[in-house]
């Protein structure tokens, strides 16, 4: 059986090599021609397979009978293509749903910095309460944070009658009380819950002044005319994007205008790239009868940062920004988006960081040793999701502490 992954995929030789022979090639070149002895196809976002793929490489005799996105996402994939050829498909929902809870956490706390704001006292508006979106919820109540969720589908499929029943609200609601708008839905072009442009030019005309954007979702669920025009006219709120229209080749005014700019890198943790591997190699490997004995846990290697001690002097704000920023911190990628587009021009550079992206921990892999003085931050750190303790527990593995 021949395999091809996309060259972004990490442990695919580990995983798929059990199967058949893999073939590396780069997301942006998959093409008929590529699938011609395929039996197998795993990518990632980036890789558009649609009905005209699928099409011409069966009409050139391609043997492929399975298709696997190591992604959440699914709207790249031409699902009913794959349908009417036969062909099995298998996706990873929530495999980088953690990593991007850490990108937006991350993000908000770097500007919480720059802005000198305290994210307890913000309320916080999250549009979309999946994978992605539910998790964040779940750790921002835990830190404490007031929050308020839109999830009209999920409404829906739950029976509840009326908006603002179980936590919920509806979009205008929370750009109207909230002072965070965060974006983790879908991409739908059509149909009563429709995403595209789900915030458009008068919704972004409504968001108030001090407002602080942040879109970790689909890029297209945002108008980006409309806002580069917000931000260049008014300057009154602040935007943190990591998906745009039109990527790879992304409206570099509007980059250039956001606060934190990011090339659709927020769920890349190693964590969340081999969750995703592994899941397909899983799906791949029951679709072809074969067993399969890899487990997760035979792929990740030991945290660069293990262990932090933090002990007392640290404000419930500085404690967080510097437990966040030990295993990820956003204005690296914003900087490297930036460099690389002037290297390169802003196509090339936005591909070039995603396919030299550095190694990236989730907050899962950090351990918090909390001395006595620092041990009123605990609910804020195990809610943020570190692994913590006190010093009076017992280690949970025997590895050098970082002070």
């Amino acid at each position: 059986m021949k395999i091809v992954v996309d060259t972004n995929v990490p442990a695919a030789e580990a995983c798929f090599g059990a199967l058949g022979e893999v073939i590396r090639v780069p997301g942006r070149e998959i093409e008929p021609a590529t699938l011609a002895e395929a039996d197998a196809l795993v990518v990632r976002s980036i890789t558009r397979v649609d009905a005209a793929l699928i099409e011409q490489a069966r009409g050139a005799g391609s043997p492929l009978r399975f298709v696997g996105t190591c992604t959440i996402g699914t709207d790249h994939v031409d699902q009913q293509a794959l349908a009417d050829h036969d062909i099995a498909f298998a996706s990873a929902p929530g495999c980088n749903a953690d990593a991007v809870v850490d990108y937006v956490l991350s993000s908000l706390s770097t500007l919480a910095e720059r802005q000198d704001f305290r994210l307890a006292e913000r309320r916080v508006g999250i549009v979309g309460v999946g994978n992605v979106g539910g998790r964040l919820l779940e750790r921002l109540t835990a830190m404490g944070i007031d929050c308020l969720a839109c999830d009209p589908p999920r409404v829906e499929a739950e029976s509840i009658e009326a908006e603002g029943l179980a936590g919920f609200h509806d979009l205008d609601t929370l750009i109207d009380e909230c002072d965070v708008l965060c974006l983790h839905t879908p991409l739908v072009s059509e149909g009563p819950h429709a995403t595209r442009h789900l915030l458009d030019a008068q919704r972004l005309a409504a968001l108030a002044p001090g407002t602080l954007l942040l879109n970790a979702g689909r890029g297209d669920c945002v108008d980006g005319r409309a806002l580069r025009q917000r931000l260049a006219g008014q300057g009154d709120i602040t935007a943190v994007l990591d998906v745009w229209e039109q990527e790879p080749a992304i409206d570099a005014a509007l980059a250039d205008l956001a606060a934190i700019a990011t090339p659709h890198i927020a769920g890349y943790s190693l964590d969340g790239k081999l969750r995703g591997t592994h899941r397909i190699y899983r799906a791949l490997a029951h679709h072809v009868g074969l067993p399969s004995r890899l487990t997760l846990e035979d792929l990740a290697p030991a945290p660069p940062v293990a262990r932090l001690v933090l002990e007392a002097g640290l404000s419930p704000e500085e404690a967080l920004r510097l437990c966040l920023r030990a295993v990820y911190d956003p204005r690296r990628d914003h900087d490297s988006l930036h460099r690389e587009a002037r290297r390169q021009g802003m196509a090339k550079g936005f591909d070039a960081c995603r396919a030299r992206y550095p190694l990236r921990r989730e907050a899962a892999s950090l351990e918090l040793v909390l001395g006595e003085g620092a041990r009123e931050l605990e609910p804020l750190l195990a809610g943020a999701g570190f692994q913590v303790r006190s010093e009076l527990q017992a280690p949970s593995a025997e590895r050098p502490a970082v002070r």
